[in-house]
């Protein structure tokens, strides 16, 4: 993060402008620089994941959204004292919404992710004959 960035006044051919606009003009430079940056950074982070820290990011996705499901029913069932029935039920709804969760990922993802190009290929079997 440590980029060099040009905090000199731009010379002057002669004229005397204000200050103040050439600071206007260097915040605005700086504040596009940086809006560049954060976009790329986003980009480059979604398209340079390795599939550890895909898996790791998916894997945990859907463990959280079980074991909210099932805290959420074991304090209903405290509160209702309906025994382990709101627990279960609420097992299983936080097990959907993991598997939609991770879906939603997977999908977000595969959009980051550049299309492969003919060296990334592997041929088939089939395509030795």
């Amino acid at each position: 993060m440590n980029q060099s960035r040009d905090t000199r006044r731009p010379q002057s051919d002669g004229k005397r402008e204000p200050l103040t606009s050439d600071l206007a003009a260097r915040i605005a430079r700086a504040r596009a620089e940086a809006n560049g940056a954060d976009d790329k950074v986003t980009t480059t982070a979604v398209r340079d994941m390795s599939g550890l820290s895909r898996g790791l990011r998916l894997g945990s996705e859907f463990i959280a959204a079980i074991l909210v499901g099932a805290g959420m029913g074991y304090l209903l069932d405290l509160w209702l004292g309906t025994g382990p029935w709101a627990m279960l039920v609420m097992l299983m709804v936080g097990f959907a919404a993991g598997v939609l969760n991770v879906v939603r990922s997977a999908a977000e993802m595969n959009r980051a992710a550049p299309p492969p190009t003919a060296a990334m290929r592997v041929p088939d079997d089939e395509d030795d004959e």
